[in-house]
This record gives C-alpha cells, structure tokens and sequence, in this order.
C-alpha cells in the first residue's frame, strides 16, 4: 500500500510538471500575441495580466515537481563533507524546516484565496478579472509542494541510514 501511495505522489509531481510546462507554452503564446497585435494595429486587453498570472502557475506547478527532481538549490556541498549519521540529522532537520514553512505558505495562500472569492475581489489590471481565478492554480501548486516535501520528509525518516 505504502508503495502504491509514493508511486500515485510521484505521478502528481510529474503531472504538475506538465502543467507547469502548458503554462509556459502559454506564457509564450500571450507574449507572441502581445506583440504581433502591436504590429497589426489592434490591442487584446489583459495579455500582460493573463502572462503573469500563467507564470505565477508555472512557478508554483514548477516547485514539486523540480524539488522531488533535485532541481532546487540544495545543501548536498554541505551534506557532503558530513558523516554519514550527522548527515541523516542535518537533512531531516533542513526536511522540517521545509516542511514547516511550505506548509505555511500553502496555508496562507489557500487562507488568502478563500478570501479574495469571499469578496469577490478583482485585477487592477484593464480585464479586471475575479482575482480567485489565477489565485486557485498558486494554491493547488503550493499544497502540491507541500505533500512532495512532507513526502521526501517521510521518505527521508523511513530510510537506513547509507
């Protein structure tokens, strides 16, 4: 069972890697647009925004996936030099600290969606779209990457030490 939970997590991680992924090709296509609206003469409202909200997504679909990759910056040069018991020590501890603080960015960050949809509250920007919209994608990719270092935290504990 414990096995089927880690491969069903490690599909998420890839599939939100995906979905980072079209977010990108999306960023591309509303820049590509941007700017060939500007050379035919007509403007498309709310291009720059939706570009943004697209790589917020992107940054945060990205996390999970980039972190149970190894694609983050790492302590591995410091970790390296350790023994191999106080290397075991020093990665769970750097593992709750993470743990801690992802769980309370996707904890804010779901707290501060709920209440932009409460309100109702909309983009500055000239489309002036309900912010809870593009607010949904940073919020799912945050818990997301939340369970995938709560995940490797889990993983790291139940591991004989190397």
């Amino acid at each position: 069972m414990f096995q089927s939970i880690n491969n069903n997590l490690n599909k998420l991680y890839k599939f939100s890697g995906y979905i980072a992924a079209f977010f990108l090709i999306l960023v591309a296509v509303f820049i590509l647009i941007g700017i060939s609206s500007r050379i035919f003469g007509f403007y498309i409202r709310g291009l720059a925004e939706y570009s943004g909200y697209c790589m917020a997504a992107a940054s945060f679909y990205a996390l999970a996936f980039t972190f149970v990759e190894g694609g983050h910056i790492r302590i591995t040069l410091f970790l390296e030099k350790a023994s191999s018991s106080y290397k075991k020590f020093l990665e769970i501890w750097c593992l709750i600290v993470a743990t801690i603080f992802s769980g309370y960015l996707s904890f804010y960050l779901w707290k501060m969606l709920l209440i932009s949809y409460d309100f109702q509250e909309r983009s500055e920007g000239a489309d002036e779209i309900l912010i809870w919209i593009p607010q949904t994608s940073v919020a799912i990719g945050s818990l997301i990457f939340f369970i995938a270092v709560l995940h490797t935290f889990i993983l790291t504990i139940l591991s004989k030490n190397d």
